[in-house]
């Protein structure tokens, strides 16, 4: 199996290391434009460019051999097997009222495959400029009215705060933020993933396999904090790093920033209790995110298990997102 358990560290290459900058891009005194991309022609090569890895393989069997496709095939298997990493067998115990008293539910959960990396601006300018707001078929019909809402700072389709469509250059390689539930599930069809479901995501930082050990972490890089291992408020960066920042503190098979840097929706609705054990019911619907920020204050906030939620159609300057995908649609670890 070419990915093997874990995934390699990668280091992300090809592009020059960005002058340091404010990272909350409505600060930004002044906003350097990422450039546009001119789109290939072909729409498997245009695949490939965007980094619709999953999509494209999706296509191989469909696709007639000869030219270019083979390598093209290949590249999207290389760049699916540096930037997933397979999570094993586990389980989750999730809290099932806001005091965390111990009410626990136990949750199995089965292997996947986890981004390494959350999402940056850069991968998520793909999909804007692929057209991504305007095709209905990435978005629930229920949002459909909501699409017109879902602009930038300058009325544009796109996150928050952008302009003009673009994000700022120098935050390429920065999560992506400022961007709902809805616009994270639609980026994730449009690869051909998934978002993680919030037991998925829990077993991925707290590392609670299936094993005689039945060990669980408080952090991805073990049970103490560190603020030299994450993104929080300690940690005095004052935004959001580079994703790939913060090597000493990946979990065991290299996934980076479990903890901090930004909040990560999930897929799965935030569904909590009161102290009496009645459900606690907003105005609209919630989901849950995980994993603290780089402005989270409180070290409990900040760990593999606590658990909060946010409206869906809520866009804040502290949360983005990573993709996940099952085992059963990753034919590319094996060849197909």
């Amino acid at each position: 199996m070419a990915i093997g358990l874990f995934s390699k560290l990668t280091s992300r290459k090809g592009r020059k290391k960005r002058e340091e900058v404010s990272p909350i891009e409505h600060k930004v005194a002044t906003f350097q434009p990422s450039r546009y991309e001119k789109l290939n022609d072909d729409p498997l090569m245009r695949m490939l460019q965007q980094g619709r890895y999953a999509i494209l393989l999706s296509e191989e069997s469909k696709t007639p051999q000869g030219g270019n496709y083979g390598a093209m095939f290949d590249t999207a298997r290389d760049e699916l097997e540096k930037s997933m990493a397979i999570v094993p067998a586990g389980s989750s115990a999730i809290p099932q009222n806001l005091f965390d008293d111990g009410d626990d539910v136990e949750v199995p959960v089965e292997p996947y495959l986890l981004d390494v990396h959350t999402v940056t601006n850069g991968r998520f300018q793909k999909f804007v400029d692929g057209g991504g707001y305007d095709a209905l078929e990435f978005w629930p019909e229920e949002i459909w009215p909501h699409l017109i809402e879902l602009k930038d700072l300058t009325g544009q389709p796109g996150p928050r705060f952008w302009r003009q469509g673009r994000c700022d250059e120098r935050l390429w390689d920065h999560p992506v933020v400022g961007l709902s539930w809805y616009e994270a599930q639609a980026f994730a069809i449009w690869i051909g993933q998934r978002l993680p479901t919030e037991a998925e995501w829990q077993m991925a930082a707290s590392w609670h396999i299936n094993s005689s050990a039945d060990i669980m972490r408080r952090f991805p890089w073990g049970d103490a904090m560190n603020s030299e291992k994450c993104n929080i408020w300690t940690s005095r960066k004052n935004g959001t790093v580079p994703v790939d920042e913060y090597p000493s503190g990946v979990a065991p098979n290299h996934v980076y920033q479990l903890v901090g840097n930004v909040w990560e929706w999930t897929d799965s609705e935030y569904v909590i209790a009161d102290g009496t054990g009645n459900p606690v019911v907003g105005e609209m619907p919630m989901h849950a995110v995980r994993g603290g920020a780089f402005d989270t204050y409180f070290e409990s906030q900040a760990t593999a298990h606590f658990r909060t939620g946010q409206i869906a159609l809520a866009r804040t300057h502290n949360t983005g997102f990573r993709c996940a995908m099952d085992l059963n649609d990753a034919t590319w670890i094996n060849g197909g």
